[in-house]
């Protein structure tokens, strides 16, 4: 089921949003100051590319959390806003509940992507 998930995903739109965190990954990360915010959006990148089947685990840490909090007041509050949305959008019909469900997983991570980890499931 996750493979058929993946698939469905990556044909309505999954392929360029994960392009376009990429993008901004590789452009953040020509720059000194810019590379731990371009690590995030690759993190972003790999997680839009195939959600189903990936589980985020969130990690503690003093220099996570400040982190976090500045990428929130800069960028995350708007990308976490853009996913709920979209997962709002996505469940309003049955079967779109499960694109919802990954569209809240990672409006979790635009909001506090530091300190956090995808593994597969």
């Amino acid at each position: 089921m996750r493979t058929i998930g993946n698939i469905v995903w990556l044909l309505l739109g999954g392929i360029a949003l994960s392009l376009s965190w990429a993008l901004v990954g590789i452009i953040l990360c020509l720059t000194i100051l810019g590379i731990p915010l371009g690590l995030q959006a690759l993190k972003m990148a790999r997680l839009t590319l195939t959600p189903f089947g990936m589980t985020v685990y969130y990690g503690n840490g003093l220099g996570s959390t400040l982190a976090n909090i500045l990428w929130i007041l800069l960028v995350g509050w708007w990308m976490a806003l853009g996913y709920v949305a979209a997962g709002l959008a996505n469940i309003i019909t049955i079967i779109g509940i499960p694109f919802g469900i990954q569209s809240f997983k990672m409006a979790q991570l635009s909001l506090m992507p530091f300190g956090a980890r995808i593994e597969k499931q």
